[in-house]
Order: structure tokens, then sequence, then C-alpha cells
């Protein structure tokens, strides 16, 4: 008989983007492994992008159960008439020309609403699920954040019921790569590493997506923390399903650049557009081969600083396309560009668009540092390679030897097999597993 999980997610179909992924595809196949999957998520969630198409890989096996939720952020648009989808794709990162109304917003965000702007979501989630479990019993918890506050939810019902409970951090708390931009009252700052540690301490089990992601997150606790054990590392991956039937883009040049997903601004690899710009130069032929094709939202900046360079003519900026065409561009891609952010905070980062770019079986060509866990599993699994955002003369080597095909790309079918959705959910599965054994 199977047992059932309830998975505490803000991000769930037809919302799209990076924070739905994880939890669609292991819900997905939890229940190859004994395990049904009870969605708890918003009915009305403040979402840029939707993808209706998302909701056909929702698991026949997967109960949805959605409550409504007060979302500031539609309050703020309101008054201020921002419409969804515009201006900076972060604007917590981004310093410089920010207007009062901004400045005000993003104070408030980091003092008021903490840990984030759903918190106003965690009492009356804590009220209905203790009710709504009552009634339909489930034998573990998992939340995932950010948004933190899920994490808060997860913590409320399990102090009243003692259910097991997994944290879930696809990216970090207070070390992620824009906190330090927030601008907190110290005593603000102190109350988001108390509920921070409070997550940490209480929940059975803490998950991560890589080792120094984890390491990150336990930096918040006391190093002699006696329970470190119950950390574990768990990857983003890719679905092998999402890949079975596609056909490889047919695209306009000879040499395709493409990057799908969010492109940040200050993940914005300048020293790349200066490279391929003197290639155009140099290179015969290169410069009518050169394509370069972005699929999501792109930061405006980032658009601007490739015209600067005078590759505007060779650049496609699609926007944001539907999951599937975004496999498809990557399967027909001659390189995949993965710029990380240039915060050190960003060394642990292993996203979810990364292992899909695997999944598609064409060089990566990513921006980063040395010594991260992105450059780490690139070598692993042979797969391209990652370069600082000022080395140039390596840089400009490895895409000249990947044009002229005098370099070999050999990727690794079995290092890149272990990332696959369903053996991940097998992981998490075997985590909840030792949590009943433990009951």
């Amino acid at each position: 008989m199977s047992k059932r999980v309830l998975i505490i997610s803000y991000y769930w179909p037809p919302t799209s983007g990076s924070g739905v992924q994880r939890w669609l595809k292991m819900s997905k196949y939890l229940p190859q492994y004994g395990w049904q999957p009870v969605i708890y998520t918003p009915e009305n969630p403040e979402a840029d992008v939707t993808d209706q198409s998302l909701i056909q890989d929702i698991g026949p096996e997967v109960e949805v159960v959605k409550r409504r939720i007060i979302e500031p952020y539609a309050v703020f648009n309101a008054v201020t008439g921002k419409k969804k989808g515009t201006g900076a794709i972060n604007p917590i990162s981004v310093s410089e020309h920010k207007s009062l109304m901004m400045r005000l917003s993003l104070w408030v965000r980091a003092n008021i609403f903490i840990p984030d702007p759903r918190c106003l979501w965690i009492r009356p989630s804590v009220r209905f699920l203790k009710k709504y479990l009552r009634e339909h019993p489930v034998d573990a918890i998992i939340s995932t954040g950010p948004p933190h506050s899920m994490h808060l939810i997860a913590k409320g019902v399990h102090r009243a019921t003692g259910i097991p409970w997994i944290a879930d951090f696809r990216d970090p708390w207070t070390g992620i790569v824009f906190f330090k931009h927030l601008p907190l009252s110290r005593r603000s700052l102190r109350r988001h590493r108390r509920l921070e540690q409070s997550v940490l301490k209480e929940a059975d089990k803490v998950v991560s997506v890589s080792e120094l992601s984890v390491q990150d997150i336990l930096s918040v606790l006391s190093p002699d923390y006696p329970y470190k054990n119950k950390f574990h590392v768990i990857e983003n991956g890719y679905d092998e399903a999402d890949f079975a039937d596609i056909t490889p883009a047919d695209l306009p040049g000879r040499f395709n650049i493409v990057h799908t997903g969010l492109f940040f601004s200050n993940r914005n690899p300048q020293i790349l557009w200066k490279v391929l710009a003197e290639l155009r130069r140099e290179l015969p032929g290169f410069a009518g081969d050169l394509h370069l094709i972005f699929a999501g939202k792109t930061d405006a900046e980032v658009i601007a600083s490739v015209k600067d360079a005078g590759l505007g003519d060779c650049l496609t900026d699609l926007g944001y396309r539907p999951h599937h065409e975004t496999n498809s561009l990557q399967k027909g891609a001659d390189i995949l560009l993965l710029p990380l952010h240039k915060e050190p905070e960003a060394a642990g980062a292993l996203t979810g668009k990364y292992f899909e770019y695997l999944a598609a079986g064409r060089p990566i060509v990513a921006f980063g540092q040395h010594d991260s866990s992105l450059e780490q599993s690139l070598a692993q699994t042979r797969t391209g390679r990652l370069f600082d955002w000022d080395e140039e003369a390596p840089l400009k080597e490895y895409l000249t030897a990947l044009y002229t095909g005098t370099t070999a790309f050999d990727p690794d079918p079995d290092a890149i097999s272990a990332y696959t959705r369903r053996s991940l959910a097998g992981r998490f599965a075997a985590l909840l597993d030792t949590m009943q054994e433990g009951k």
C-alpha cells in the first residue's frame, strides 16, 4: 500500500519557470517508489509566466490541494501601475537607478514580509492543513523553498502533528546571492537567521542541490552542531521523457549559441560578447555562421550589451517559449550557454537548466567560479568547460576549437544518467522510507 507525502510548494503548473520543475518531476516518479504525492499550493499565485503544457506532466496519482493566498506583490503592482513581466528580472540585485517607490518596496519586502512576501500564507495554511490532515492523513511532509515561507508552514504542521518532515532547499536562505542586496535592519537580519536556524534544527532531514550548497546552509549553525548527518544532497535532474520524442530545432546558423530560461543582468558574460565580436572579424566564415538564440525572459541590460558588442544582427530573442520548445532548442544548439550569478555565493549552484543541458547532449560553455559545483560536474560528465568572467584567451581558444571541430566532445553517458528525475525521486523516496523506520 502506498504511503502519502504532503509536498508544500509555492510553484505548481500552470506556473512556469525554474521553481516548478523539481517537484513537478519528483511527484511524477515518487509513486514508482511507493509514495503518493499530495501537493499543497496556492490557488492564485503571482506568476509572471504560465505554461499550460506543464499540466500534462502532472502524474495521475498526484493529488493537488489549493488554497487562496494574499499576494503583497499584486497590491504593490496595482498601486504603482506596474504590469506583470515588466522591468528588471530581479530588481533586488539591480542597485542603480531605482525609483523611490522601488526602494520603498524593497525596504518593505526586506523588513516587513519576513522571510518573503508569501509570509501572509503561513498561519492560514497551518490552520487549514492541521484540519485537512486529520481527515486525510499523510506519512511525511516535504517543504520546498524558496519561497522559504513554505518551510515555516511545514514547521507549524510538524510541530502540531509530529509528522516527519524534509526541508528541501532549492536555493539557500540567507546565503542566496541576492540576500545581501536587501536593505535589512539588524533586527530583521536577526529574525531571518533565527527562523532559518529553527527550520534547519527542527526538520528531520534537510536537502539541497549540491555539496557546496549543503555546506553553505550548515554554516548557519554552530560548528559543533551534532546532527549534521541529517543533511543530504539530492541534485536537480532531467526527465528522459522530455527528450524522448524531441526533434532538434532547425536553427539558422552553423554555429548556434543557445541560452534558455531566465537571463539575469548579473549573469551577463560580457567577455563572451567581446570574444565573439573578435572571432567574427578574425575567423573566415564565422560572421555568417554565428547565431545567438535566447529563449526565456532576458534582462534588457543583457540585450543591450550584446548589441553594444556589435552582435545585434545575429541575435534572436524569442522570449518565453513552452518547455518542449526549449528542449528542442537545446538539442539543436551547437553550444549551450550557462552563466551563473557573479557573486561568490553562487559557487554551490547546480541549476535545473544545467541538467536539461546534459540531457540535450550538446557542448556547454559556462561562466562562474573555478572549483564551483558546476565546474566539478562539467568535468565529471565531460560535457563542457567553465570560464571565469575575465578569461579571454582560453575562452577564445575553446570557441575556435569547437567551431573548427578540432576539439572532441565526448560526454560520459554513465555520469549523466545518474541525474535522471526517476533516479533522484528514488533517492528522495529512500529518505522518506528511513523516516518511517524511525516512527
